[in-house]
């Protein structure tokens, strides 16, 4: 069987992230808009490709200050860079476990990232559209990226840590 084209359905699927802030919390977050696609067979997960596009400036994290400093310069400056981008590269099955290698840019920077994946199953709606799911996750620094600003604590360390772990969690619509 060959690849078919899956759509991400968004309204559906999600990225979020979790950042440690002041050393001992952990602030959540999400991008609200993206879009995505992948060239899939189930019997046949290494023959997969994916690409996917976040608008910068869709970035929530429940705080507005928050999230206006995120959008500046300071870190994803997405005026100047509005979009992450991500390209697979290959796709490796261990297991149940798929591991989807790609190019992730942010603000310009691309870096290989390794997203460790799970494909979670293949169903038709009450629409009669075929519908797959997966869930995936990675962790990246975030200061390889160009996302460098920090501020040093009173009390020791720094506000925001430099690990990003990232899930991403999408149900796909087979194209056409």
């Amino acid at each position: 069987m060959a690849n078919a084209t899956w759509n991400f359905d968004i309204s559906h699927s999600d990225v979020t992230f979790k950042v440690r802030h002041m050393m001992f919390a952990k602030v959540t977050g999400r991008f609200t808009d993206w879009t995505g696609t992948l060239e899939f067979d189930p019997e046949n997960p290494s023959t997969a490709k994916t690409t996917a596009s976040i608008q910068a400036a869709s970035i929530d994290t429940s705080n507005e200050d928050r999230d206006n400093h995120l959008r500046s310069g300071d870190f994803f400056d997405a005026e100047q860079f509005p979009t992450l981008e991500f390209e697979s590269t290959n796709f490796k099955t261990e297991g149940k476990k798929i591991l989807i290698e790609g190019n992730l840019t942010i603000r310009d920077v691309t870096k290989p990232v390794t997203l460790e994946a799970e494909f979670l199953g293949k169903a038709v709606d009450p629409w009669g559209n075929d519908r797959i799911g997966f869930n995936a996750s990675t962790s990246i620094n975030r200061k390889e990226f160009g996302l460098t600003w920090n501020q040093a604590l009173e009390a020791g360390g720094v506000l925001v840590g430099e690990n990003v772990e990232i899930e991403i969690n999408v149900q796909a619509v087979k194209a056409g």
